[in-house]
């Protein structure tokens, strides 16, 4: 199954992979979603960095600060990378957060898969209407499909009523949904699983 060109994904993977090999990080965004999941690649990278990582990067790219989303920027051609720091970024989960409660998995540093779909849903929030926004969305189901969830891991010092809303509004989303044709979802596997998806966006804050 894709969503972006091969072409590009395979780009991003090489990029990724060269990042891997030189620094230290954890990955979230689309591609720590693929890893869990083997469905969607990604075509963009998204990290999470400690400061002296940030310094390493500066010396060796050209990297820019964006204040307003409150994040640095790295492009290599057609792959844009978000840098997500500590004490400054907060991609929807404080970033000393994630880096605090990463792990291995498929030889990458991640978070779980609670605090990854957190992530998604702060990020399918704001870019909902955009096809960024229904990546997001596909990367959600796709999580929740593991039926692996957790909870007690993701509640440590994440703010109930900060996500509340949000999934709120995942679940709408999910209601009037009918099938995820990306994902080779039908209408009888939505009918079977809805409930269960809602049930576990529930129990992860």
């Amino acid at each position: 199954m894709t969503y972006y060109l091969d072409s590009v994904t395979e780009k991003s993977w090489r990029f990724l992979t060269e990042l891997k090999r030189k620094y230290h990080f954890v990955l979230i965004g689309g591609w720590a979603v693929w890893l869990y999941t083997q469905q969607l690649k990604s075509k963009d990278i998204d990290i999470v960095i400690d400061l002296p990582t940030l310094d390493a990067l500066k010396s060796a790219y050209e990297i820019e600060k964006n204040h307003r989303l409150k994040k640095y920027q790295l492009r290599r051609g057609e792959v844009e990378v978000d840098i997500y720091v500590p004490f400054f970024s907060d991609p929807g989960v404080p970033s000393e957060q994630i880096i605090d409660r990463a792990a291995m998995f498929n030889g990458f540093n991640l978070p779980t898969v609670e605090m990854l779909i957190m992530l998604k849903l702060a990020a399918w929030r704001q870019r909902r209407a955009s096809a960024k926004g229904r990546k997001d969305f596909l990367d959600i189901i796709s999580l929740l499909r593991l039926g692996k969830l957790q909870p007690d891991r993701s509640r440590p010092g994440i703010m109930k009523d900060k996500m509340a809303d949000v999934i709120k509004e995942f679940k709408q989303e999910l209601l009037s949904t009918t099938e995820i044709s990306e994902l080779g979802i039908n209408r009888h596997q939505i009918s079977k699983h809805k409930d269960a998806w809602k049930a576990a966006l529930t129990s992860i804050i």
